[in-house]
């Protein structure tokens, strides 16, 4: 098995294969997570000529003890660092991303929906049907970590390198953001593609009626993948991800000359 890269992940945009349009992609990865869980992707759309970032959320790709002293402003800032630098250097932008790197592109887009042409998620969290998330306020105080459900892939012999504990403290931050995020889908109006695994043993699937009741966009794609778990980014299905999120994006980025 090859070794992990936690790295980011920078491409320039080549506009000759893109109808002569600068057409950005920002993707994020997931909470324990690092652009590990989204190189592919993010490599298939580089070879067809969009400019991609990758940035590498603060905490992640070191310890999860690191991570447990970052916040959701910490990984939201790095992302929209990557966001304003694509939006310098492209014609158009579309923001992405798995996880909570799919709730971190929902919140871009809400709060700049002039600058984002289109959304991409796979597999956001945004809610849950789980109890215990109940006892975190007071439960971060006294247990550091719990376990994490790492790797959460169907395709035998792939790993995205994740920490193997939750941080709590830090898994917290990320979703005391919910609610506010929910409440302003209303603002999200650039054309959203929204994949979900239908086992999924990481998100389960309070989040996306919720957002396909509550988003602002008249133009909404929703896929199932029948053949992933979580991580479908690099599961069995990562193919029509990344076949869909090249279209969707060329669509929305306006390269309607590719051919």
């Amino acid at each position: 098995m090859s070794e992990v890269s936690h790295e980011p992940l920078t491409i320039e945009a080549r506009p000759e294969l893109l109808g002569g349009r600068r057409i950005g992609v920002l993707l994020s990865h997931g909470f324990t997570g690092s652009p590990a869980s989204i190189r592919p992707w993010g490599r298939h759309l580089g070879d067809l000529g969009y400019g991609v970032a990758v940035p590498r959320l603060p905490g992640h790709g070191t310890t999860w003890q690191e991570l447990n002293t970052c916040r959701w402003d910490d990984w939201y800032g790095e992302v929209l660092r990557a966001f304003d630098q694509l939006c310098l250097d492209h014609d158009a932008v579309v923001v992405g991303g798995l996880s909570m790197g799919g709730s971190l592109a929902l919140r871009v887009a809400e709060e700049h929906p002039d600058r984002v042409a289109g959304v991409v998620v796979v597999n956001p969290a945004l809610a849950t049907k789980r109890l215990d998330v109940l006892a975190l306020p007071v439960l971060k105080h006294l247990v550091g970590s719990f376990p994490a459900i790492g790797d959460d892939i169907k395709a035998e012999g792939v790993t995205e390198g994740a920490y193997t504990r939750t941080p709590l403290k830090a898994i917290h931050s990320f979703m005391k953001q919910w609610p506010t995020i929910l409440a302003d889908l209303p603002r999200l109006t650039a054309p959203l593609l929204y994949l979900r695994s239908t086992d999924d043993h990481v998100v389960d699937d309070a989040t996306h009626p919720l957002v396909l009741e509550r988003t602002g966009s008249s133009d909404v794609s929703f896929v199932e993948l029948e053949n992933s778990y979580h991580v479908a980014t690099l599961d069995l299905d990562a193919p029509t991800i990344f076949d869909l999120s090249a279209a969707f994006a060329a669509r929305v980025g306006g390269a309607l000359a590719v051919d």
